[in-house]
């Protein structure tokens, strides 16, 4: 027979004990209240609630502490370009005759170097900015012929002269105011019968002489005393002694010792001169396109966005980034006038099929720098933008906020509002009312 234990709350040991139910609900709530805690803490270390520039504290999380520093950011911009040797430009040669000998592509000539021969004849490089537009030589001759200016116009034997002017052409010696051609020594008197004052003229087989003068001449006479041949005075006359000059340096290049420059004997460049491609083969007629040439300094040619060229200013530095990874400095030489579309008309030709671009030329100031690298295609970076003694942050530092915007996180896990300006070399322009130097920040992990 089964036996029911009824228990009542008067039995002993049974009123002090709690029920079972009670224990399992106080369980749950410990539990919840535990949750809620670490929710609330989660909330504070993302930044969630709060809209001051500062929140309450919380336990921080791991990461590299850095500082909030002072520095000056530049933002650059970087742009394709080809390093070469520039636009290559023809020689003006005045040289007639068949050409008989040319230079190597990529040869360097200098002062006083052999460019070509034209009929088996040396064509001299020589510097200035003057091109040759004449033949130099020894003074002109100009004979005398017996012309003579004399100082009235006589028309014969005892006929009185009647002008102020004239000329004697004759075999004796004309006296002023005598007769024109009177061998008897006839006079004619003036209008006034008075004697003319003119000076006496010059005899039957007399010379004159005229020296070259001229700009032209100084510049020859200044190469042709850099290349070591003296004895005459650097100016602008072309005298004897330059004359003898010349023979010298004519007979160290082979050629008939003229004293005599010819036209087409030089060409004239602004310094050193490395060699193009020939316009021209061997046995053809020279001309002005016979040879072209390029400065000797290696340079950089960028097709720059008319749009965006305002950084292409003559003067400006820049960086160019070889394509072996090394930079050097550089310097915007000039800059393109016209406008270039992409199909390689002019800008309004173009209008609608792509961006326009301008040539800019960049000069590389440290031509050893480049080492023997001759062309390739290069980087060129140049600021566009710069700010100084700002407050800037590593940007791994910058944690968005749940309200919006950006903040940092302190050392104790407090986040702080910060305003964010420029980007650059991977750290950013950073302020706000709690953004200070020397304010230490966290970089998550």
């Amino acid at each position: 027979m089964a036996e029911t234990v009824a228990q009542t709350d008067d039995e002993p040991g049974t009123a002090s004990e709690p029920p079972r139910g009670g224990r399992g609900r106080r369980a749950a709530l410990t539990a919840l209240a535990v949750a809620v805690v670490a929710a609330v803490a989660v909330v504070g270390a993302l930044g969630l609630g709060g809209g001051g520039d500062e929140g309450p504290g919380a336990p921080p999380r791991s990461g590299s502490l850095v500082p909030v520093t002072r520095a000056t950011l530049t933002e650059r911009t970087q742009v394709d370009g080809q390093l070469g040797y520039g636009t290559e430009i023809p020689l003006p040669v005045k040289a007639t005759g068949t050409v008989t000998w040319l230079p190597e592509a990529g040869a360097r000539v200098e002062r006083g170097d052999t460019l070509l021969r034209v009929d088996d004849r040396p064509v001299v490089l020589l510097y200035g900015s003057l091109p040759m537009y004449r033949d130099l030589g020894p003074a002109a001759t100009a004979a005398g012929g017996g012309s003579t200016t004399g100082g009235g116009t006589a028309t014969g034997g005892d006929t009185p002269g009647t002008g102020t002017s004239g000329t004697g052409t004759a075999a004796g010696t004309a006296a002023p105011g005598s007769g024109a051609g009177q061998p008897d020594g006839g006079t004619g008197k003036g209008a006034a019968d008075t004697p003319p004052t003119a000076p006496e003229p010059t005899g039957a087989g007399t010379t004159a002489t005229t020296e070259i003068e001229g700009m032209d001449v100084l510049q020859f006479e200044t190469n042709l005393a850099a290349l070591g041949y003296t004895g005459f005075t650097v100016d602008e006359s072309f005298t004897a002694r330059t004359a003898g000059a010349v023979k010298r340096w004519q007979k160290s290049l082979g050629v008939p010792e003229t004293g005599t420059v010819g036209i087409g004997d030089v060409v004239y460049s602004a310094g050193e001169v490395r060699i193009g491609r020939p316009g021209v083969r061997l046995g053809e007629a020279a001309g002005e396109n016979t040879l072209t040439y390029t400065g000797t300094a290696r340079k950089v040619v960028v097709n720059a966005s008319a749009a965006d060229a305002s950084w292409a200013v003559r003067g400006t530095a820049v960086r160019v980034r070889l394509p072996d990874g090394r930079t050097v400095e550089g310097e915007v030489a000039s800059v393109g006038r016209q406008a270039v579309a992409p199909g390689g008309g002019t800008g309004e030709e173009g209008s609608g099929q792509g961006a326009a671009t301008l040539p800019v030329t960049v000069t590389i100031r440290d031509q050893k720098s480049v080492g023997r690298l001759e062309g390739g295609p290069v980087t060129v970076e140049y600021v566009g933008r710069e700010v100084k003694d700002v407050l800037t942050v590593p940007v791994a530092a910058l944690v968005a906020l749940a309200e919006g915007g950006h903040g940092l996180e302190t050392a104790d896990g407090r986040f702080v509002a910060a305003e964010t300006g420029l980007f650059a070399d991977g750290r950013v322009e950073v302020s706000g009312p709690a953004v200070r130097a020397g304010l230490k920040v966290r970089i998550p992990e």
